[in-house]
């Protein structure tokens, strides 16, 4: 018989398994990948399109380009999931399977920041991000406040590479003598888990001129006075702001009681859910490592290996290592790797390489292997 699973989320996590199980098994494993998107962008590319360096369109790769044997792509809504039947309803009809993986990601609520939606734009998403290019390719001078409205978001040094892109942006237009940038988090540093990192981040922004405001919680946007409220009741003032709204888990996932806690939880070491055969990856999990695409795909392979044992009994799981990077620019064609090893009751073992070209490089073919791999592109 041919084994059916069904994937739900067409992101790195998702992208991964399907992969992977076809590479182990071809047509012999029927996957069916569900999205309501049709095309992926990688997350570290948003940035780029911000910066102007690249289209909408040079970043997205469309699912249709999928040509992974036994895999089939469904573009659609998902309407309900039932994790007991491995079975979801959809826009376009039911689908139901022998292994259930929810790969759905972490939704955005801006509206859990009050006026940040009337007076401010979230830059997050994949559409936030394409229509922050053009409010700054409009924007003329002034004071930008790149902000975080949430404890827990993904790709923790993605803001602090916000700061330096806008900044980059801003001097390259000839605007950065008439401007102001500032970052706002709720942490006391850029990058806690990986103290490298937010000392490379804290002397970028010295050297530059950007203002690190850490340790400040977002209350709400003023969208009167054009001010930042914290929750200790200090203000400041903006021009422009690009925030990071809070991070909640998607409402089909909700509805379907798999995440009472806020977020789904898995088995850290096989990504299991309480239910027989329905696995959970990536920032749709409480999985105790970063909200970040390399983190997702660690835990992807895990759970291609465990189903492949369940088809195949010679297979075997390994363990799950807790490890990932992300790439980030720090200007000038320069990429730093940030990340880690993170395994629940143990010590975070941190990476940081510092920027260079080289890792530009890295970045690069990162990006082009996986769309091959995973979309044909």
């Amino acid at each position: 018989m041919t084994a059916r699973v069904l994937v739900l989320g067409a992101g790195f996590g998702g992208l991964e398994v399907a992969a992977g199980l076809s590479e182990r098994f071809g047509g012999r494993v029927e996957v069916t990948l569900i999205d309501k998107r049709d095309a992926f962008v990688f997350g570290f590319a948003k940035l780029d399109v911000i910066a102007g360096e690249r289209t909408a369109d040079e970043v997205s790769y469309a699912y249709s380009g999928m040509h992974n044997p036994g895999v089939r792509f469904v573009r659609a809504e998902i309407l309900s999931i039932d994790p007991a039947a491995r079975s979801v309803h959809t826009d376009v009809g039911d689908f139901s399977a022998d292994h259930l993986v929810i790969a759905l990601g972490a939704d955005l609520d801006p509206a859990a920041t009050p006026g940040l939606a009337e007076a401010g734009h979230e830059y997050y998403s994949t559409e936030g991000a394409f229509a922050a290019r053009d409010v700054l390719a409009g924007f003329t001078g002034g004071r930008v406040v790149i902000g975080v409205a949430t404890p827990v978001f993904k790709c923790p040094p993605a803001p602090s590479e916000t700061a330096l892109v806008v900044d980059e942006y801003l001097r390259a237009a000839g605007l950065r003598d008439a401007s102001e940038v500032s970052l706002v988090m709720p942490w006391p540093s850029p990058v806690p888990p990986v103290p490298a990192a937010s000392e490379a981040f804290l002397a970028a922004f010295a050297e530059r001129g950007i203002r690190w405001h850490g340790d400040h919680v977002i209350e709400r946007l003023d969208a009167d006075s054009r001010e930042v409220v914290f929750a200790d009741g200090h203000r400041l003032g903006y021009d422009l702001f690009l925030g990071v709204p809070k991070h909640v888990v998607p409402p089909v996932v909700a509805a379907a009681g798999l995440a009472p806690e806020g977020w789904v939880q898995v088995d850290r070491q096989t990504f299991r859910t309480r239910h027989e055969e329905v696995y959970a990856i990536g920032d749709v999990t409480d999985a105790g490592v970063p909200k970040a695409g390399t983190f997702a795909m660690g835990q992807a392979r895990v759970v291609t290996a465990e189903i492949a044992e369940r088809i195949d009994a010679e297979a075997e799981t390994p363990a799950y290592d807790g490890a990932g990077i992300c790439y980030i620019g720090f200007g000038g064609g320069t990429v730093a790797q940030i990340g880690g090893t993170f395994r629940d009751g143990a010590p975070v073992h941190p990476v940081f390489e510092t920027p260079s070209t080289a890792n530009a490089e890295v970045k690069e073919a990162f990006r082009r292997a996986q769309a091959r791999r995973w979309l044909g592109a």
